[in-house]
Formats: C-alpha cells, structure tokens, sequence
C-alpha cells in the first residue's frame, strides 16, 4: 500500500517528456499497478460481483495514486539535493505543485470509492491510504517505518474481505501474511535508497538495521508470508507448491542484489505477493 513522490518545473518548453508521462512516472507506477491489479484478482475470487470488484479496483488505483504523488511532492527538496536523477521531478518537466495537485485530487476521489464496498471496508482502506501518507510524512524517517507497511497491507485484505455480503472478517492467516509481506516490501523498496536517504537525514528502520541486516530481513519477510499462505489454513494442498516458487525468487532477488542490481530485489517482492495471492487465489473465499 505505501508508493513514493517528487518535485519539479513547470512543464518545458523542448526536450522533455509530456507532462502526462512525467506525472505517471511519478506515482510510482510499478508498485501501483501491482497493488491495484492484485486487489482485483483477490475481490473477484472473493465472491465480489462486478460492480464490487471494479469498486475495489478504483478506489485501490485512486488510493496508490495519491500516496506515490503525496511521497514525490514532499521529497522533491531531497531529492534534489540528493540528485536522484532517477526521480522523474528533478529533471524538470513538471511542477511541484502540480503533483500535490494530483495527489489531493487522488485521495479525495479515494474516499467516495472507497465506501462503495460499504462502511466497515471503506473505512479500512480509508485508514490504510492514512497511514501510507503519514509514512510519506513523517513516519519512514523513524524507527516504526515499518508499522505502515504492516498495517497497510493488512487492511488492504481486510477492505476486501469485509465488503463482501455479510462482511466477514478476514482470516488471521490473511492478515498475518499480509502484514508480514508489507514489512518484507518495504525493507526490499528502501535498499537502493540507503544511502540517499541517510544523507538526507531520512532514518527509518531499514536505515538503523545496515544493508545486510536489511535484506536479511526482506527475504525472511517474504518467505514467512509465502509460508503463511500456505500452511495457514491448516489445509496443506497443492497451493503449498507455491511456496518454492516464492523462495526461489527471493533467493533470485539476494543474488541479483549482490551482483548490484539492488532494484531488482523490491520487484522479487512484487513477484512474490502475485504468488502469495496466486495461492490465496487458490483457496477462494477461504480469504
């Protein structure tokens, strides 16, 4: 649930990219579309008709949107000074305020799409964008970095499941690996960053653990969820082969982190979650 943002210019007049692309790349557009693509497959394999699950779809993608535009807009100054070039606003092309713009814009469409799965799940994901927000805020340069992530991600599952009919309340197992692969993504997601962030005075938990304790972390992370989708239920089924594949990306994503590609080990945790809910998938309205 938790994206990033930037700064920037007003829109140039030669050589740069179209506003509307810049803009996009700004909202972090790997991790937004992952997260809303698997919100869709989960509320349609929960028994969600149509109308419901294109609900969740919209108000996830408006809610993704606004915490990667809100994370660009308030690091713009850091990035700068840290010249992340890589940072879609500091090359120019677009206007600061043209993201807070969008990200405001994002977060009050969040809201009325959110309540279309009923009170008790709008509120969840209402509660869940909040906390992704105040970790763009404030929060991912403490020691409770992580706390967002976990509970993000765990309400993410818990806006699915209690805007079904009855509203049941999701499963602990649901819950439990949710919040553990939330905490896994956001050790991976920050690896790159270390350094930049540490000499912007950014000193969050991954920074305070040390790059190997880090991604030590991230990959016990993500395979204690990959395991929790499996055994959790207390049915051990053919959805158990899921687990392997977990491991060996987590494993693909350690080794191409030693081999400098330290990107590549945030995008295994992306994988992973498409497996982990592969398997969650797999066991229906179990969730």
């Amino acid at each position: 649930m938790v994206t990033a943002m930037g700064s920037g210019r007003a829109q140039q007049s030669t050589g740069g990219p179209p506003a509307a692309l810049t803009l996009l790349r700004a909202c972090h557009p790997e991790p937004t579309a992952a997260v809303t693509a698997l919100s869709v497959v989960l509320a349609a394999s929960s028994g969600r008709a149509a109308p419901g699950v294109v609900a969740v779809g919209a108000a996830v993608l408006a809610g993704q949107l606004s915490v990667g535009w809100h994370n660009d807009w308030l690091d713009a100054e850091r990035d700068r000074a840290a010249r992340r070039s890589d940072k879609p606003l500091v090359g120019g092309g677009l206007g600061r305020s043209t993201v807070g713009l969008a990200a405001f814009g994002a977060a009050a469409a969040c809201v009325p799409l959110s309540f279309l799965s009923g009170w008790r799940a709008g509120g969840a994901h209402v509660v869940a964008v909040a906390l992704a927000w105040g970790y763009n805020a404030r929060l991912k340069s403490t020691v409770w970095s992580w706390a967002p992530y976990a509970a993000s991600f765990a309400l993410l599952v818990a806006f699915i499941s209690l805007g079904r009919a009855g509203h049941p309340a999701p499963q602990w197992w649901a819950l439990t690996a949710a919040a553990l692969l939330g905490v896994g993504a956001h050790l991976a997601n920050v690896v790159p960053d270390l350094d930049d962030d540490a000499a912007t005075g950014v000193r969050g938990l991954p920074h305070r653990l040390g790059r190997t304790r880090t991604v030590a972390g991230a990959a016990a992370l993500m395979l204690a969820a990959s395991a929790v989708v499996a055994f959790g239920p207390g049915r051990v089924g053919w959805t158990a082969a899921g687990l392997p594949v977990a491991a060996a990306l987590v494993a693909g994503g350690v080794v191409a982190y030693r081999r400098g590609r330290e990107a590549l080990l945030f995008r295994a945790s992306l994988v992973v979650a498409l497996v982990d809910v592969a398997m969650l998938v797999s066991r229906g309205r179990q969730l």
